[in-house]
């Protein structure tokens, strides 16, 4: 019997074909595989099935974890010339960090942290702008992925609108929240923040697997 809100993976096309419970075991046989085919079920017996049975019976109905968004050079989903970023804490707030990868290989690009006494939506945040910085510095124009919203919302505003309390031991994330929003202000960007959906496409490529 699954747990609730469990999900089993399935892996028609990738470096080992198999059932997997978690993300993080599905994204080790798919990264990097050109072509890869996969699905999430919502249990074992859903997933055994689809498994034993043709691919395309299930993908010609919902395409394939992947990210919204059209290749411009391609016309077709997903953009695999992107950039993916997260987040994690440990509690509310709690031990805060972030990472940005590539959205093809997983490979991480980048890394924030752990700060103390951060939120998730804060890590979130900060990965999405010290993305758009590294972009703008490397004068590379391609999309960022972001499961988040909130995120979303405070980058496009240019303020981290967060009801956290400063304190002693926060005072590193705040100053990485006041650097993040002077580089918004200071700085202009056309790179498209697109949004991952999680319920339809699994986890973002950026997830730190501790879910």
């Amino acid at each position: 019997m699954s747990k609730k809100g469990a999900k089993f993976y399935v892996v028609w096309k990738g470096v080992k074909p198999g059932i997997y419970n978690t993300w993080a075991e599905c994204q080790q046989q798919i990264k990097g595989f050109e072509e890869a085919r996969y699905m999430s079920f919502p249990n074992e017996g859903q997933a055994k099935v689809a498994y034993k049975g043709n691919m395309w019976n299930y993908l010609g109905k919902k395409k394939p974890v992947s990210p919204v968004g059209k290749d411009p050079a391609t016309g077709k989903i997903p953009v695999w010339a992107s950039l993916s970023v997260d987040a994690a804490c440990s509690g509310n707030p709690g031990m805060m960090e972030y990472q940005g990868v590539n959205t093809t290989t997983g490979k991480r690009i980048f890394h924030g942290g752990p700060y103390p006494e951060g939120t998730n939506n804060i890590g979130e945040f900060l990965a999405i702008v010290h993305c758009l910085a590294l972009l703008k510095q490397k004068g590379k124009r391609i999309p960022i992925y972001t499961d988040s919203k909130t995120a979303m919302s405070w980058v496009k505003h240019k303020h981290a609108k967060t009801k956290l309390e400063p304190t002693t031991r926060n005072k590193k994330v705040f100053e990485l929240i006041d650097r993040a929003e002077k580089w918004l202000k200071a700085n202009t960007w056309d790179i498209p923040i697109l949004k991952w959906d999680t319920k339809k496409w699994g986890e973002i490529p950026a997830d730190f697997g501790r879910k």
